[in-house]
């Protein structure tokens, strides 16, 4: 990667002329559809692959719990870096797009690896699956960063960029669900018997993930960063975070989103909750069906409805909204099923709308801060976008995991009714509260139109060099 010098635009390949808007839209959305196929592989096979199929004991188990619990350390330090190193790197193709291209090919080959630990002995296949694990987090986050960023880079214009992010969210949330239904299917289909086998899994992950990355790899060949002086300037580490920690809309958002953790307490508790209060497969498709079904309906709407009403009051309107979605949950208790299946489609719509508008006011924060100090630092600001999304993860599955504790449920214990209440609460009301705490840091972040509409004009006039890269 050749780089470019200070002040030239890295963000134009002057050898091609710029595709179109629409053509841009579709690869970035493409893009992320096969991304969230490789992911959804990992974070909803995996453990069950390593039990059934490479067939690791309780304790081996634990040891592969150590080692999640690792990764996400080392998660916690890699986003900030891979975001610095992102938003210091120039090049003839921009400073997102080669980490992009470069990223893809290490991504396929280890999730793969994931899928085909060989036989031996168990000590070794911890080993191997520890070894892999931890470069394949390493090998995503230099994937996952520079996708965000590019989007915010690629769209200026903030409702074309809404459009293009809701979209990316909806079809990621097809992405889940079609893997999710579709790869036991195909992992039989490729085992040759009737039993599906460990090798089936091998091949059906390695024909996935081969197609998700090739669709990833459209992000690289067709969108275009933003050419800017802020984008091209060479920018060091302390610049970096000092604009990061003085970019208080931004840590307001992340505040917000840290607060509102309990949104994904459904989707990482749901498979429990199902069999402890149902014990039945198809509960658990109707539950995850609708929560999908929300999410993806709400992903396509809300960029339209952004046309009409601010990201903060849509957010905080939500997050309002989402705690009495919850806190009707728990009134209209769990033995109705079809009711309980109606309110958590209702609390799919309220993530759909709460995911979009997380990553809309991420981009409009980075803009506005480009505007104020003439400084542009899409990687690390997006890298803080993965890094909550993962302590949200994080806090859901151990709020929920602490809730399964208290009711002193575990796998082959007589079920009670205060078993069923309590992880019912679980996914309810530990929600509800959760998201009304969010709203709370939501209601001080100016951003994108509140932003602008609380400036005068001479302090318009005052916003810096970088205010001409910012669209009105």
């Amino acid at each position: 990667m050749s780089a470019t010098t200070a002040g030239s635009p890295a963000a134009t390949d002057p050898r091609r002329p710029a595709p179109s808007a629409r053509a841009q839209a579709v690869a970035v959305v493409a893009a992320g559809f096969g991304q969230n196929a490789v992911l959804t592989i990992v974070t909803t096979f995996l453990l069950a692959y390593l039990i059934q199929y490479v067939g690791i004991s309780s304790a081996g188990i634990a040891v592969v719990t150590v080692v999640l619990t690792l990764a996400k350390v080392i998660d916690a330090i890699t986003d900030p870096i891979m975001g610095s190193l992102v938003d210091m790197t120039r090049t003839r193709w921009g400073k997102m797009r080669p980490y992009i291209l470069f990223s893809a090919a290490p991504v396929a080959v280890l999730t793969a690896l994931l899928f085909a630990v060989p036989e031996g002995p168990e000590a070794g296949q911890l080993v191997f699956f520890a070894v892999v694990y931890l470069l394949w987090g390493l090998a995503y986050t230099a994937c996952d960063v520079p996708f965000w960023g590019l989007i915010g880079s690629a769209f200026p214009e903030p409702r074309s960029r809404a459009r293009v992010i809701g979209n990316v969210r909806a079809f990621g949330a097809i992405s889940l669900g079609l893997v999710t239904l579709g790869l036991p299917w195909l992992a039989h289909a490729l085992s040759g018997g009737e039993e599906t086998t460990g090798s089936g899994w091998t091949l059906a992950v390695a024909l996935t993930v081969a197609l998700g990355m090739a669709l990833y790899l459209l992000a690289f060949a067709v969108p275009r960063e933003r050419a800017s002086e802020a984008a091209s300037r060479p920018l060091r580490m302390r610049e970096l975070f000092g604009a990061l920690l003085r970019n208080t809309p931004l840590l307001l958002i992340l505040l917000g989103s840290i607060l509102g953790f309990g949104r994904q307490i459904v989707q990482a508790g749901g498979a429990v909750f199902v069999v402890v209060a149902y014990d039945d497969e198809g509960a658990f498709t109707l539950v995850g069906g609708a929560i999908i079904a929300g999410l993806v309906i709400a992903a396509f709407l809300t960029p339209f409805v952004l046309r009409a009403v601010s990201a903060r009051a849509l957010m905080v309107g939500s997050s309002l909204v989402a705690a009495a979605v919850y806190t009707a949950l728990w009134y209209v208790g769990w033995r109705d099923l079809v009711a309980v299946v109606v309110v958590i489609f209702l609390s799919g719509l309220t993530l759909g709308v709460f995911v979009v508008v997380q990553t809309t006011m991420i981009a409009d924060a980075v803009d506005d801060a480009e505007a104020r100090t003439g400084i542009r630092n899409d990687g690390i600001s997006f890298a803080s976008l993965t890094f909550v999304s993962k302590i949200m993860g994080a806090l859901s599955v151990l709020a929920f995991g602490l809730v399964v504790v208290a009711t002193g449920y575990q796998d082959g214990v007589a079920v009670t009714p205060a078993m069923q209440d309590g992880v019912f609460a679980g996914i309810s009301l530990v929600p509800a509260v959760s998201c009304l705490l969010s709203a709370i840091p939501f209601l001080f972040v100016r951003v994108g139109r509140d932003a602008r509409s609380s400036l005068n004009p001479a302090s318009r006039r005052r916003r810096g060099p970088g205010a001409s890269a910012t669209p009105s």
